[in-house]
């Protein structure tokens, strides 16, 4: 077979020698390769990369279910955590950790700083020790014990100056002196949360514990050789325990925690960091792979064309003596040349595309910093070209190697038109393609559909465009009586209001879609409960009076609550409409009823019913949601009920704007200088945001769908062109025989639509099992949806008409005389 140098250079000359033909062969594959490269480089560092932590294959994550009350994940709580520690058989060590913001004052401008509250086994465990100073130490975490912090590597660097010497010094956190203690390293990264600036001691009181509390989440590092199966029979061991050791809460019975059915529900702390995103990847995957399936259809169909060419050639050497093996040898030389030289081509788009894909991504994505194109990424184009090089050079070997290249010293005349047979391997091909694309049309298709009902269901609020919010809050050092921060949070709002351009301001703990969530049961006093029986858990809000009309939230029954109400703290409450429908069927029924949280609290009446609102996201079911006053008496067992920390919603058509928010902070600032503002975002933000995921696969299968309908449409442009130039004679035949021009190009355009017919066959019986996957992607659209069905297939065959009418002119302009001569 000669050398390897002498064969590529065979090759090359080949390739050299047919232009065009290299340079649609080598768009095509890199086009195909490159885009799985992307989609691939972006599920490895997601996906399939290892935490970066030691041993990361012992982190778990510590969770329970309680199906008693239809809660598949339930957190981690203080009351299980300290058993845990302390009786676990399977737990290397085990630590809790929470969401926080805190204001840092004292260090220029006042500022509200992300954290995250940890116990002090958690960042042990991850075995990511400080760049300078120390962890916490079990005293840190002691409620007697000073206030101490650790710095993430950012925040020292952006506030601090990177200043070496800072352990040891003290800053103001929330009105309170904290000893800093350390500093992260630039690598640490903890799970896939943004960048927090504090790390803060959770500091619990074992002696004050109680159940419930699950307001916490927990990780753990499991012994050597443990198994999750263990892991979870040892919690189940220890969950009564739990229940023995701690009381429950005043107004709750331990009946109640018992009815909840609290089960384990250990995982794989690498679930917690990449959520439920592996089957949105998956799916992309998948479609991208069907691109590369369909190019590599095109690339076999011209190498068919190709060896065609050559088949004299092959038929002549295969005479002479050589071997099956060698010209097949040969042959799949050539398409691994042409399959390597397309990877390459690939590799330099998929560097583009990356960029794309991370700036498309939704914000939601974990692990975005770790994605980049790495070894194994290198290993995957090389692997997916070597697999590209044997799909589509098989083809042509099984048909033209060995001893069939022989019958084209017989087929070769001049006289003969081609074969049906010969047309056989192509046509099959084109079948595939269309087919695929079939597939990702509808995937697609019902992807618009989707964000279609995504964009027309009522959110419950109104020009989310026109709505600025922010957060203050408001510590105990700054106010510590509770009616007084009230009365400086309403004060605020009225300072807000006086801003010109502002038509209203209300206060609230949580604003739409924000992701602050507060859960609890609601007790309804015409409902009767047996022993034990816990009720559904309701989303709670508690909102000033102007609250509802700044968001455009309506009030659909009854009245609003009123800020005299509010400081003489009676009892009353306002209830969403599908939670008084549930309850009362009709919501002017819910008026006048009375409802509470426990036993130990108010009955609180329902004054008002106001409107649905999609508060975890569009694609969600709007919660049951219940509405307190912002300062209340006697409220899940405490005396007094007060928000510090609440977010301002601003109605006004500056909402975005940095002169409307300078003048909102000289606002706050002049009635206290030291509330920094945090989260200031217009609720378009939050409304886009929960649709990102699903804007992002739109985008990604759409240019998947349009991939795959370019190069099915070339696929069957090029068959039906190359059946027109083979069938020349048989053309000019027909025209001397009295054929019609309408009648030729009718043939040729029926031959385009028998493939497409055949494709859309094909891929409907795929796209069927194929749905099943999608499901979980979509929202009010079934996966058979027959109106994406239906226009997916008009459309494809009104394609394959038009891919197939326009070489099919060439066929009515055939001179007979000419062809006849040239045959």
């Amino acid at each position: 077979m000669g050398t390897f140098g002498e064969q590529l250079k065979q090759v090359l000359r080949r390739l050299r020698r047919a232009p065009m033909f290299t340079a649609i062969t080598l768009i095509t594959l890199a086009v195909g390769i490159g885009a799985n490269t992307a989609i691939f480089t972006v599920l490895e560092g997601v996906l399939l990369k290892p935490l970066p932590y030691p041993n990361p294959d012992q982190l778990i994550g510590v969770w329970h279910s309680a199906v008693g009350i239809n809660i598949p994940e339930l957190n981690m709580s203080p009351s299980n955590y300290f058993i845990y520690r302390e009786q676990s058989r399977v737990f290397q060590d085990i630590g809790l950790y929470q969401r926080d913001s805190v204001s840092v004052t004292g260090v220029a401008e006042p500022e509200q700083v992300s954290a995250m509250n940890v116990t002090d086994g958690t960042l042990p465990i991850l075995g990511v020790s400080p760049m300078l100073g120390r962890w916490f130490s079990r005293s840190d975490d002691s409620p007697e014990s000073p206030d101490t912090a650790i710095l993430t590597y950012g925040y020292w660097r952006r506030k601090f100056g990177s200043d070496p010497s800072i352990i040891g010094r003290n800053v103001t956190i929330d009105g309170k002196s904290a000893q800093i203690i350390g500093v992260m390293p630039q690598r640490f990264h903890f799970l896939d949360w943004d960048e927090q600036g504090l790390i803060l001691p959770i500091r619990l009181d074992r002696s004050k514990v109680l159940l419930g509390q699950f307001n916490y989440e927990g990780l753990a590092r499991i012994k050597p050789g443990v198994t999750l199966a263990q892991v979870n029979a040892d919690v189940g061991r220890m969950l009564p325990i739990v229940m023995q050791t701690f009381p429950a809460p005043p107004g709750f019975s331990l009946e109640l925690f018992k009815h909840a059915g609290i089960a384990p529900n250990a995982r794989p702390l690498k679930r917690d960091v990449v959520g439920d995103v592996s089957k949105l990847l998956w799916v992309l995957m998948a479609s991208i792979g069907a691109v590369l399936l369909i190019a590599c259809a095109n690339v076999a169909n011209l190498l068919l064309v190709r060896a065609e060419g050559r088949q004299q050639e092959l038929a002549i050497r295969t005479a002479l003596g050589a071997s099956r093996g060698r010209i097949a040898g040969e042959l799949l030389f050539e398409s691994f040349i042409i399959g390597l030289l397309g990877s390459v081509f690939g590799l330099a788009l998929a560097f583009g595309a990356l960029r794309l894909l991370v700036f498309l991504a939704p914000s939601g994505l974990p692990r975005l910093d770790e994605i980049g194109i790495n070894v194994p990424v290198l290993l995957f184009t090389l692997a997916v070209s070597l697999l590209a090089s044997l799909l589509f050079g098989l083809i042509p070997v099984f048909k033209y190697a060995g001893a069939r290249a022989g019958t084209g010293l017989r087929e070769g005349g001049r006289t003969l038109s081609q074969s049906r047979e010969r047309h056989h391997a192509r046509n099959i091909l084109v079948v595939v393609q269309v087919g695929l694309a079939f597939v990702l049309l509808i995937c697609s298709g019902l992807m618009i559909r989707t964000f279609h009902a995504l964009t027309h269901v009522n959110p419950g609020f109104t020009e989310p465009t026109s709505l600025q919010t922010f957060r203050i809050s408001i510590p105990d050092t700054e106010v510590r009586d509770p009616e007084p921060v009230v009365r400086m949070e309403e004060a605020i709002m009225r300072k807000i209001a006086a801003i010109p351009g502002v038509s209203s301001v209300g206060i609230t703990n949580s604003v739409p879609m924000d992701g602050n969530h507060w859960m609890d049961p609601v007790f309804a006093e015409d409902h009767a409960y047996t022993e034990g029986e816990l009720p559904p858990l309701r989303r709670f809000k508690f909102v000033s009076p102007e609250y509802f009309h700044a968001a455009g939230i309506p009030i659909i029954a009854g009245r609003n609550l009123t800020w005299a109400e509010t400081y003489n703290r009676l009892p009353i409450a306002l209830v969403s409409e599908n939670l008084a429908r549930e309850y009362w069927q009709d919501p002017r029924n819910a008026l006048g009823k009375r409802i509470r949280v426990s036993s130990k609290d108010d009955w609180r009446e329902i004054v008002g019913v106001v409107g649905d609102v999609h508060d975890d996201g569009m694609n969600e079911e709007a919660p049951g949601t219940a509405y307190w006053p912002l300062f209340i008496n006697h409220f899940e067992s405490r005396d007094v009920e007060i928000r510090r920390g609440v977010a301002f919603a601003i109605r006004t058509p500056r909402a975005g704007s940095e002169s409307l928010m300078k003048e909102v902070r000289q606002a706050v600032w002049s009635l206290d200088g030291n509330l920094p503002l945090a989260n200031v975002h217009t609720l378009d933000y939050f409304y886009t945001k929960s649709m990102a995921r699903t804007s992002f696969t739109l985008v990604m299968l759409g240019i998947a769908g349009g991939m795959a309908l370019l190069l099915g449409t070339i696929g069957l442009y090029g068959v039906i062109a190359y059946s027109v130039s083979q069938r020349t004679r048989e053309i000019g035949i027909r025209m001397a025989l009295g054929a019609q021009q309408k009648e030729l190009t009718g043939m040729f355009v029926r031959q385009g639509l028998w493939l497409a017919a055949g494709g859309v066959i094909c891929g409907l019986a795929v796209a069927i099992a194929a749905m099943r996957l999608m499901s979980s992607l979509l929202f009010h659209v079934s996966p058979g949806d027959p109106v994406t069905y239906c226009s997916v297939s008009v459309g494809l065959v009104a394609t394959a008409a038009l891919a197939s009418y326009l070489p099919s002119r060439r066929a009515a302009g055939v001179d007979p005389v000419e062809a006849l001569r040239a045959e």
